[in-house]
């Protein structure tokens, strides 16, 4: 079983996929000796790291060598997130898609956001997008790569549930494997979803959704944390570097230094 069939067996496993967010090769390999069974990498933090914020603002050939460096190095499964895919018309954005599945990951994160102005593209031009997405993947020897079609309904609209299950059932039915809903918090309106979509659905951890326990009791078969981790990470780090200057004293940084293989 090659990583694309791994991953694509890990949304229909028993338990929920628990999906660790790296933004580069050090966090990743981290995340994997903790023992994540798959690794997705966040397009926030892989921007944060390089002094931009997140919205496709770095250049694509930049961001592809991070995630290539990243699938290269570990062994458990990487997905891609790959923000709207960088470009502003289909041809591009599949040819991006490819470039993305010929450096070895398992899948994508392709959301349904503009990045030029705010709102959602069109229903049925994203599904369309999504049916040539599929077929150039086919196509190019990626048939079971996994399509995890985003859409940021619960993140720009105020009632967002009918909007969020229209889309979501278009987009499976254009060829996306999962659909990946952030800002979906409340347990009714999981239920919901999980009830009319035909796919495994990814929630986003937020303040307040937090246990993989309880997500697998409302029927979320994939659960990812985003960019809170790398954020937890820079303010820690933060943290240390002005302990350091204020303390004029390296001590601190040998406490656990015995510890370290």
């Amino acid at each position: 079983m090659n990583k694309i069939q791994q991953f694509h067996a890990l949304h229909t496993s028993k338990e929920p996929l628990f999906l660790g967010n790296a933004w580069d090769l050090l966090s990743a390999v981290a995340l994997e000796k903790a023992g994540f069974k798959a690794i997705g990498t966040t397009s926030w933090g892989i921007a944060n790291t390089l002094g931009f914020a997140d919205g496709e603002l770095i250049d694509f050939d930049q961001h592809i060598s991070i995630i290539r460096t990243i699938a290269e190095h570990v062994q458990v499964p990487v997905s891609a997130d790959i923000e709207a895919g960088y470009g502003e018309d289909a041809a591009t954005i599949v040819e991006h898609v490819l470039r993305t599945a010929d450096v070895g990951v398992a899948g994508i994160n392709i959301e349904d956001s503009l990045k030029q102005q705010k709102g959602l593209r069109e229903v049925r031009a994203h599904s369309d997008l999504l049916s040539k997405i599929r077929a150039a993947l086919d196509v190019h020897g990626f048939k079971e790569f996994f399509i995890n079609a985003r859409t940021d309904t619960f993140l720009q609209m105020e009632t967002p549930l009918s909007e969020t299950i229209e889309r979501a059932k278009a987009y499976v039915d254009s060829g996306a494997d999962g659909i990946f809903v952030p800002g979906l918090k409340s347990d009714e309106e999981i239920r919901e979803v999980v009830f009319h979509i035909h796919a495994p659905l990814n929630v986003l951890s937020l303040p307040g959704l937090t246990n993989v326990r309880q997500l697998q009791q409302l029927g979320v078969k994939r659960f990812s944390f985003g960019n809170a981790f790398s954020d937890k990470i820079i303010v820690a780090l933060q943290k240390n570097a002005e302990q350091l200057i204020n303390l004029q004293d390296t001590s601190d940084l040998y406490e656990n230094f015995a510890k370290i293989p």
